[in-house]
Order: C-alpha cells, then sequence, then structure tokens
C-alpha cells in the first residue's frame, strides 16, 4: 500500500514563488520497458512540439518562464541548469530524437511536455519519511542527479526528504527514482505557471498511467505556500 507523502515549503520559496501550485499524485504501479503505443504518443507529440515552437520561443511557455523566473531569484542561472521540461522541448526542437526508459519515465516526460511544467517522480519506497519539503539548495550540499553524477544544486529549488534532497526541477535524485521494480509512485507537479488547468493535467496524468503502468490507488492532493495540510 501507498504512503501519503505530504508536501512542506520552507519560507525562500515561499518568498520567491508565493503563487506555486504542488499538484501531488500517488499510485500503486506496475513498471516496465516502454509501451510501442506510448512511444507512439510521445513522437507524435514531439512532432507537434516541433511544428509550433522555434528554440527562442521555448522558454516564453509559461511553467518554464516562471519555473526560470524563480531560479534566478534564487540566485541560479536557469541557462546553465535548466528545467527538465525546457531540456526536453529544446531536444525535440533541435532534433536531436527523444530517449525512451519506462512507461513511468516516459509518462512523466509526456505530461511536462504537454503541460509546459516540471514534474518529479519518485518511488514512494525510497522516500524517507512522510514529508517533501521544497526549499532551496546550499552551497555544497551532495546531490547525485539521475544519469549526471554529482549536481551543484546551489540556489535550485529542492524537494528534500529525511535523508536529504530528492529532487530539483533540473534533475531528480538517484537515490529516489523510479525503477522497473517500482510499486508505489509519487508525483509532484510544479505548478510555477501553468497554460493547462490543473484538472486537465491530473486527468492526462491519471490516464496515462492507468493505461501505461497498470496504475490503481490513485489520489491527488494540491499543496501551496502557505496552506496547511
Amino acid at each position: 500500500m501507498n504512503k501519503e507523502i505530504n508536501i512542506d515549503f520552507s519560507p525562500e520559496i515561499s518568498a520567491v514563488a508565493p503563487g506555486l501550485r504542488v499538484i501531488r499524485l500517488s499510485a500503486d504501479v506496475v513498471n516496465g520497458p516502454t509501451d510501442p503505443q506510448l512511444r507512439q504518443e510521445l513522437e507524435e507529440l514531439a512532432a507537434r512540439i516541433k511544428q509550433t515552437y522555434r528554440i527562442a520561443d521555448i522558454n516564453k511557455r509559461p511553467g518554464i518562464a516562471a519555473t526560470r523566473a524563480v531560479y534566478k531569484a534564487l540566485g541560479k542561472d536557469p541557462n546553465r541548469y535548466r528545467p527538465s521540461q525546457e531540456q526536453l522541448m529544446r531536444r525535440i526542437v533541435n532534433d536531436k530524437g527523444l530517449y525512451f526508459i519506462s512507461n513511468l519515465v516516459d509518462v512523466c516526460n509526456y505530461v511536462s511536455v504537454a503541460c509546459g511544467c516540471s514534474i518529479g517522480a519518485f518511488d514512494t519506497d525510497a522516500i524517507d519519511g512522510d514529508t517533501l519539503t521544497l526549499g532551496a539548495g546550499r552551497a555544497g550540499e551532495p546531490y547525485e542527479g539521475i544519469g549526471r553524477g554529482p549536481l551543484n544544486i546551489e540556489g535550485l529549488p529542492v524537494y528534500r526528504d529525511k535523508a536529504g534532497g530528492v529532487g530539483t526541477p533540473t534533475s531528480d535524485n538517484e537515490r529516489t527514482k523510479v525503477s522497473e521494480s517500482t510499486r508505489h509512485l509519487t508525483v509532484c507537479i510544479n505548478v510555477y505557471g501553468a497554460e493547462m488547468g490543473d484538472d486537465e493535467v491530473i486527468g492526462l496524468y491519471g490516464r496515462m498511467l492507468r493505461r501505461y503502468c497498470g496504475a490503481s490507488e490513485v489520489a491527488v492532493r494540491t499543496f501551496a505556500p502557505g496552506a496547511a495540510f
């Protein structure tokens, strides 16, 4: 059974992103290699993105622009440490091709590109405790980015559990990443700015999880700075 993860906010995040909403979605899931139909859906989405955007337009998408603004407010250069949804869109528009990891990862990537928001997807069983606190990365704070090795997260928004950092908009952490053995999923959709309604994002994510990841016991809750659990 999946445990419910609460989201809390540190004062430095509340100060620079008072309008932030975090949609936390949890589910029991089954992961596996990327389904051919999911691969096709991703390729079709990529084609639409490539037809719609030029490189210069990408950082003007509301979710990306708002995330970059928070980076700058925290002292981080968003051109050196790009949010993940921006990285994916630049890869598509630059014709570098998509990469396919697994159903859980690729569903996350699909929704992130579709809505323009950064999304953290975590193996709930690897989260230490029942609360993730969103704060700002500190100088010298240890952090192992997925496929990136040690990552300088100073000035990045970072989710922490009792053991340390688990996710940033630039890269999630190796310690809590989803894998083929993941059975309990926690997703944090970071709505710094939006072009798609919350209900539409939730509906899209839920449908894709059920279709490609056998999701059950799907639960959703929205958190915001200043709001009680």
